[in-house]
């Protein structure tokens, strides 16, 4: 590598980590504000707040890591322009490959950090803060298995769930056994499929048994349809069921087969598989668009309209990468097509918009 691209190279490097520390200061910020009536109210401990926050961190540092990426590669080569050094380099016979050459070497590399981070360390610190979330703060008493099944005590309830689908907000085999104030069963509802309708559950072709006082024994029914008022939402769930971001690509890939060996539907979770090294790649496309958007000789168009390109950009991939996995979701595109397909429009464009720079 020669003086130029270790040059550029290490440029980039010290923006990444400045954008990094940046975006996630604010991130940690306005979320620490948004959550701070619920700390308070749960009187967690200053520590333990730390921790979650903290905890959280790798979660938010994978989902920006493209777009910091992407900012750090237009600054430079911005500045770059303003100073006339990219036109002294090409006046001095160094090729326009050359300063792209270290741009897509980052790429790479951060592609496969970013996908090895995300899945070693994000699911394991994903787990602890969703537990700090839901047990300490919201104070609900749950625990799962380190597969599937649910269970979640409420107020006279225990609700347990063999598989709960998050993409289509169904649950699968649930039993909800209600108590009264001596802790005696006095209902229980068995339903092989819940859905939320946005107020209550409600469960179909479900069994009910409900104790009558006066025989001392249970009156048991079937229901085509059944809705309940209990303690937790689809939100709830989302936390508490384990999720794909909680696993890494083999124990994921372990999960769906076990699901599906199970009769259990896994489309949204081949969905999920594809996604992880999908979105590890978004760090190369990224560069690419970076690279594209910086290098182009318009002195008229500063920094300032090239970092809100690049922003915008990024954005536009954001809303098309969870439009295509939403049809991957509702089975209306591949679960392969359905995270790739985003990096492949995006990554075309980045490439077209490299080709048309005047060299």
């Amino acid at each position: 590598m020669s003086v130029i691209q270790r040059y550029l190279t290490r440029e980039i490097l010290k923006q990444i980590g400045f954008v990094l520390v940046a975006v996630v200061f604010l991130y940690v910020l306005v979320d620490f504000f948004e959550k701070a009536d619920n700390f308070a109210k749960s009187g967690l401990p200053l520590e333990r707040t730390l921790i979650y926050f903290f905890l959280n961190a790798p979660f938010i540092i994978a989902q920006i890591s493209p777009v910091s990426i992407l900012l750090a590669v237009i600054i430079i080569f911005n500045l770059m322009n303003r100073n006339n050094e990219t036109l002294a380099l090409r006046a001095s016979g160094v090729s326009f490959i050359s300063l792209l050459r270290p741009v897509l070497i980052i790429g790479f590399a951060a592609s496969f950090i970013l996908y090895i981070f995300s899945d070693i360390i994000v699911p394991i610190t994903t787990a602890s803060a969703n537990r700090i979330w839901l047990t300490e703060v919201k104070g609900k008493s749950l625990a799962k298995s380190k597969e599937r099944n649910i269970w979640i005590k409420g107020q006279r309830k225990i609700t347990h769930i063999t598989y709960y689908n998050a993409a289509k907000q169904t649950a699968h085999d649930v039993a909800v056994s209600f108590f009264d104030e001596e802790f005696r069963l006095i209902r229980k509802i068995d339903s092989p499929r819940g859905v939320f309708d946005g107020d209550r559950w409600q469960f179909y072709n479900s069994v009910e048994q409900i104790y009558n006082s006066s025989t001392g024994s249970y009156d048991s029914g079937f229901r085509p349809e059944l809705t309940a008022q209990l303690d937790f939402e689809p939100d709830d769930l989302k936390k508490i069921a384990k999720s794909p971001s909680e696993m890494g690509f083999n124990d994921l890939l372990n999960y769906i087969r076990k699901v599906e060996r199970e009769g259990y539907d896994a489309t949204s979770h081949w969905v999920d598989l594809h996604a992880k090294p999908a979105y590890a790649l978004t760090c190369l496309v990224m560069s690419i668009i970076g690279a594209g958007i910086a290098l182009r000789q318009n002195r008229r168009q500063g920094i300032f309209f090239h970092i809100a390109a690049g922003i915008t950009v990024a954005f536009l991939y954001w809303i098309f990468y969870s439009f295509s996995l939403s049809l991957g979701y509702g089975e209306m595109l591949p679960p392969v097509i359905a995270a790739w397909t985003a990096n492949i429009l995006f990554g075309c464009l980045g490439i077209f918009m490299i080709m048309n720079i005047e060299v």
